[in-house]
């Protein structure tokens, strides 16, 4: 009986995932990377977040502890209530970047319509951390005049219109690249590992004396990378949903997995290109590595790349990643599709010539 196509594909594709699923060293050389990279995003959003300070209460009048209150809602301080004495020892440990008092007169000032000033002692050892003190006290002065409507000696509006339905916070914004990171080293790696073992195993030479094709060959391979990218990406999508971190909605859970499904077939197309390439799995797995860390970088994988130096966002319009870390951001997180058609292109179109391009390696190294 005369084997199919498809059986020879299926036969190549069942013996590749089969090798994967065994060697653990290289699904930690997939896995662990993004792991590192999440978990200092979330110890950088945890330091940064919201600046821990004490707070010294000395007037326990009305406008005293209404000030009090609007302090400790203020989404930008990690409040610690203290005394004096307490104050000035969690700020010489430095475990809080400053001291804000509210002076035992400042009701009775409030109420003579007199200066009320809120003492401010900040410890500027990190000008991140001063800034964010320096804009959120003044601002937390204008909520407590606002709060006292008609009342208050110095009359405050403030309208708020976001431009956003949904605030998302700095570690959740890290969520998305980090996807995207593991996507592409699944796909170099995986695929560059599958593709050099049959030349360092010398098993390429066991397919080439099969009754197989060139093509038949290569579809075999590219689909074996592309199943494990693939999976592995769905699966950490769909953790971070279950975990909350990310929020998908209605028709835009296909075009994420319209997205992660082009990143899996651009880094599996590369993948096969390195391994075809390089013929050996060591250089493949470091080269791998450092091709996929570099795009993840150049890409704006830490940080907001419109808030990036203009040199970076400038670089970023040239690495596919770039598009597809936008067009899961908009989907995602805001439910929308800008700019859909022209990340889609873009992810499609490198994807093809990475796929080209590890054709032709494979063919080449096949015919050498």
């Amino acid at each position: 009986m005369k084997t199919t196509p498809f059986r020879i594909i299926w036969a190549i594709l069942k013996k590749d995932l089969a090798i994967w699923l065994r060697n653990g060293r290289n699904i930690a050389a997939t896995v662990l990377p993004p792991l590192a990279f999440l978990l200092v995003q979330a110890l950088g959003a945890a330091a940064v977040g919201r600046s821990p300070v004490a707070l010294v209460t000395l007037d326990h009048g009305a406008q005293g502890q209404r000030m009090q209150q609007i302090f400790q809602q203020a989404d930008v301080f990690r409040i610690t209530d203290a005394t004096p004495a307490q104050a000035e020892q969690l700020f010489r440990g430095v475990q809080v970047i400053a001291i804000i008092t509210i002076p035992a007169d400042f009701t009775a000032r409030i109420e003579r319509h007199d200066s009320s000033p809120v003492i401010v002692q900040v410890n500027n050892l990190n000008l991140d951390f001063t800034n964010d003190v320096r804009r959120s006290v003044p601002d937390a002065i204008t909520q407590f005049y606002q709060a006292q409507g008609s009342s208050s000696p110095i009359l405050v509006t403030m309208h708020q219109q976001n431009l956003r339905q949904r605030d998302i916070q700095l570690f959740q914004y890290s969520v998305l690249p980090t996807i995207v990171l593991l996507l592409t080293l699944s796909g170099l790696v995986t695929s560059s590992i599958a593709t050099a073992r049959e030349w360092e195993t010398r098993t390429v030479k066991e397919m080439l004396l099969a009754p197989i094709s060139y093509t038949e060959m290569i579809v075999g391979k590219v689909l074996a990378g592309f199943v494990t990218t693939f999976g592995l990406g769905l699966l950490i999508f769909l953790l971070a949903t279950l975990l909350g971190w990310i929020q998908p909605e209605g028709i835009y859970w296909l075009t994420s997995l319209l997205i992660i499904g082009l990143i899996a077939l651009f880094s599996t197309g590369l993948g096969v290109a390195m391994g075809a390439a390089l013929q050996k799995t060591q250089p493949a797995i470091a080269i791998s590595i450092n091709v996929a860390i570099y795009l993840f970088f150049l890409a704006g994988g830490i940080g907001v790349l419109a808030f990036e130096p203009l040199w970076l966002q400038n670089l970023a319009s040239f690495v596919p990643l770039t598009y597809g870390i936008h067009a899961l951001e908009q989907a995602v997180f805001y439910s929308a599709s800008d700019q859909f058609g022209r990340d889609v292109l873009v992810l499609a179109l490198c994807a093809l010539a990475a796929l080209g391009l590890g054709t032709l390696s494979m063919r080449r190294g096949i015919a050498s």
